[in-house]
This record gives structure tokens, sequence and C-alpha cells, in this order.
């Protein structure tokens, strides 16, 4: 196996485990919407924003997996994991909060290497990836 190969192998694998974090959780979101949206609440969130934060969980994570779409898809969820750690993961004292807090980062962290570096050959992407520099324009 080229070095390429590896490297497109690891793409594939990596979007595959970044999008069932997000699937995971847009489905649990989904079938237990109410705690979701009575959790959003409780935090100051206006539950009017569950939908749109379901269709970027949900959507994010499909466009992963696919590898179509996938830089935008993943600046949209590394938004997402910031906005998450900044409104509900702050209470530092709380080691709980803190490791969700440390988790969002990284998990952002990795969605923007996937946004600079594009899915990789296995991907609907492809052509997409090859189109654009790895340093795509905003």
């Amino acid at each position: 196996m080229t070095t390429s190969t590896v490297a497109d192998i690891a793409a594939l694998v990596g979007r595959l485990l970044l999008a069932l974090l997000f699937l995971h959780e847009g489905w649990i979101k989904l079938t237990h919407a109410e705690i979701s949206m009575v959790y959003m609440k409780n935090f100051g969130v206006p539950t009017w924003l569950f939908m749109p934060a379901l269709a970027v969980e949900i959507g994010g994570g499909l466009l992963l997996v696919a590898g179509w779409g996938s830089r935008y898809a993943a600046l949209a969820l590394a938004i997402f994991c910031l906005s998450t750690a900044a409104i509900f993961h702050t209470v530092f004292t709380d080691g709980g909060q803190l490791l969700h807090f440390e988790k969002d980062l990284a998990i952002a962290g990795g969605l923007l290497v996937l946004f600079a570096a594009g899915p990789g050959r296995f991907s609907i992407g492809t052509r997409e990836s090859l189109r654009l520099s790895t340093s795509p324009q905003i």
C-alpha cells in the first residue's frame, strides 16, 4: 500500500468515527426531544434552536459519511462543538464538565483538520477535494 492510500484510508476512518458521534448524539436528541429541550432551556438556550442543532448534527454526520460537502460540514460541526463547549461545559471545577469541554475542543480540532485537508480519495466529494486547494477559501 502506498502512503497516499494509507492516508486516504485514515481520512475515511476518521470521517466515519467523527460522523458516528454526531449521528448517535443526534439520534438520542431526536428520540428524547423533550428532555433535550428542557436541558437547553436550563442553560438559557431558546428551544427553537433544537431543530437547527439537530439538523447540523444529523445532516453534518451524514455528509461526513458520504464525504460530500464534508469540508463545510466539518466547519459547521466544529463551530457547533465550540458553541456547545462554551454554553454547556463551563463549570471547570467539575471534572466531568471540564472533560466534556476538553473533548469538545479536541473534536472541533479534528473537524478543522478535516476542513483543511478535505475528505480524502474515498468519498463522494473526491472531485471537491481535488478542486479545492488545501487551504479552502471561504
